[in-house]
């Protein structure tokens, strides 16, 4: 089985990300290890699909599809944990909650650990099982065909079942958002599975890291100035932040240097 990918390895996608090509050579001397550890991380990401190999370097991958669950865990995984701590905040006790799919939602349940009496729907299965580890929780998951690669649930079942309840609260990641404010996933049933959401929850909540912006999701459904708050790890870009300033969208940011909690995850490398 194939493990995600280690804390320097998302460093080393993060910063090719960022700069769009980067030398072995500029790899090593950036995480102070040996040429040939590179190469070994590069060749573990190509595999996984987050890079991919260019004459004396390596560049981002080009996403057709959305990355491997399991790489995406720890891709940003300190700016997402930022973020999960203020939904936390936001979130009362024995409120009720639709959660989507995605590596952000599943952090928020972790960060909602300490809370009381939540009652939870979902489609994500980490988020179940995250969940259900607080025995005051009442977790509601949707059965269907699972897709193994992202443990999740997809499908017309998922827009009956969102459609089936009013809750309090929608939390929810995207693919992408586009410039001018559409939200994009990889996949119709991702993007109509959010819709139901943000259709029957009482205020929606958008949780999205900075790499968001931009990147290249084909599937557009949906604006950023729909959702009732936006929680992001930094400032969005200056033309966002003024369509959703004039749409009353609530924007949540951390603090600069703040700290934050390490929350439960599953540990699916066994």
């Amino acid at each position: 089985m194939q493990k995600r990918p280690t804390e320097r390895q998302a460093g080393i996608v993060e910063l090719v990300r960022a700069d769009g090509f980067r030398t072995i050579e500029q790899l090593a001397e950036r995480f102070d290890v040996t040429p040939q550890t590179i190469r070994r991380d590069v060749n573990a990401l190509c595999e996984e699909g987050l890079l991919r190999r260019r004459h004396g370097g390596v560049e981002p991958a080009l996403e057709h599809e959305n990355i491997a669950y399991r790489a995406r865990k720890v891709l940003n995984v300190n700016e997402k944990r930022k973020i999960a701590a203020l939904v936390a905040r936001a979130i009362p006790d024995e409120a009720s909650l639709f959660f989507s799919i995605g590596t952000t939602p599943e952090l928020v349940a972790s960060a909602l650990l300490q809370h009381r009496n939540l009652r939870i729907f979902t489609n994500n299965l980490n988020v179940a099982y995250v969940a259900a580890t607080n025995d005051s929780f009442d977790v509601t998951l949707i059965g269907g065909r699972l897709r193994n690669r992202d443990r999740d649930v997809l499908g017309p079942e998922v827009e009956e079942f969102f459609n089936s309840y009013k809750v309090d609260y929608g939390i929810f990641g995207v693919g992408g958002i586009e410039s001018d404010g559409s939200l994009l996933d990889f996949d119709e049933q991702e993007v109509r599975a959010r819709s139901a959401i943000l259709k029957n929850s009482r205020k929606n909540y958008l949780v999205a890291d900075h790499t968001k912006f931009g990147r290249n999701a084909v599937v557009r459904g949906g604006s950023i100035t729909q959702v009732t708050a936006f929680f992001t790890d930094r400032l969005p870009p200056d033309h966002i932040s003024q369509m959703i300033s004039k749409a009353g969208v609530d924007l949540h940011i951390p603090e600069a240097n703040s700290d934050f909690p390490t929350f439960f995850m599953p540990n699916d490398d066994s």
